[in-house]
């Protein structure tokens, strides 16, 4: 049997595909990019071309997708086209095909204005209880895709999972304002206490829910690293984040102010994986304390798989919408 992965050209497409190779299967990578990684090059759009790709494949990871930073580039269908019909033609083609397991890779920013508590309030504890209310087409059209997901597994029966991956691109913040107030790697290892994971452990989520896929059927799971926090510590870390990393890692400190790094002020939510470890047996391994021990033996924080990928490059400037298409 075959794997297919789609968005092979893109950074979890290709992390996929470099840990698959070796695993005694014929792995397709498809993407509208050609790549050293892509062996069917092609659109996710393209009823005939996935009819062809999906012959004889098992298991589907669907990475293919037009990101957030590619809101300031592209036009809204784009995204309607890629992150919902190419995310429908591929579910289509997977139960004509008999694939037995897709695994689909949506995103944190479902949960959009969810994220962001009233003035006051504690920050976010962001479970998958937490109903997702998007605030830009990027997050309207991965919940779109993830409801159909759920759709094909109730009236197909085909086995779907939905990973909801915080953030593991190497390239700089999209905001201007976070670029300006941390250095890049300052900001990367803090966002690993709330908002972050390591493309190796967004890679063995993945491999374990399609492994897992056929006795979940269907599921919804937060792939971050394991946050240091509980809800006791959320009204704090609103307004005084520094405090509760003090008492959670009193050498932070020292490590920090030796880089000339700080730590963040405060903190408005914090995403939480335990239901993806629970369901899928999810072990992460990166998580701020690596991040800390690497650090303090003057490390790279990063997984070997992370630096493999390297960056694609989303924030190197604006392009043509109609030019720009990439998955």
């Amino acid at each position: 049997m075959k794997i297919l992965v789609t968005g092979s050209a893109g950074h979890l497409g290709e992390a996929m595909m470099l840990t698959l190779q070796g695993s005694g299967q014929e792995i397709i990578g498809l993407d509208i990019l050609t790549s050293r990684l892509t062996t069917h090059p092609g659109s996710i759009t393209d009823r005939a071309f996935v009819r062809h790709c999906m012959k004889g494949v098992s298991t589907v990871y669907h990475a293919a997708t037009l990101h957030k930073p590619h809101v300031a580039t592209h036009e809204e269908q784009q995204f309607v086209d890629t992150n919902i019909t190419g995310t429908l033609t591929l579910l289509q083609e997977a139960v004509g095909a008999g694939v037995q397991s897709f695994i689909f890779t949506s995103t944190t920013s479902v949960f959009g204005d969810a994220l962001v508590p009233p003035a006051g309030e504690p920050a976010a504890w962001i479970t998958e209880d937490v109903v997702p209310e998007p605030k830009n087409i990027y997050g309207v059209t991965k919940a779109a895709a993830e409801d159909l997901c759920q759709l094909y597994h109730r009236n197909h029966g085909l086995s779907c999972i939905v990973l909801r991956t915080s953030r593991f691109f190497p390239e700089e913040d999209d905001l201007p304002a976070a670029r300006e107030a941390y250095a890049d790697a300052n900001l990367k290892a803090n966002e690993y206490l709330y908002r972050r994971v390591d493309i190796e452990d967004a890679v063995g989520a993945h491999l374990l829910a399609a492994r897992r896929a056929r006795d979940i059927g269907f599921g919804k799971y937060i792939v971050s690293a394991t946050t240091p926090f509980v809800p006791g510590d959320l009204a704090t870390l609103r307004v005084d984040a520094s405090s509760v990393i003090d008492r959670l890692y009193p050498g932070c400190r020292a490590v920090y102010d030796r880089l000339g790094w700080k730590v963040p002020a405060g903190l408005d939510r914090v995403y939480v994986n335990g239901r993806a470890r629970l369901a899928l047996g999810w072990q992460p391994k990166y998580d701020f304390g690596s991040v800390l021990a690497c650090l303090d033996r003057g490390d790279d924080f990063r997984s070997p798989l992370a630096k493999a990928v390297g960056a694609k490059g989303y924030h190197a400037g604006l392009t043509a919408p109609a030019k720009a298409q990439t998955v």
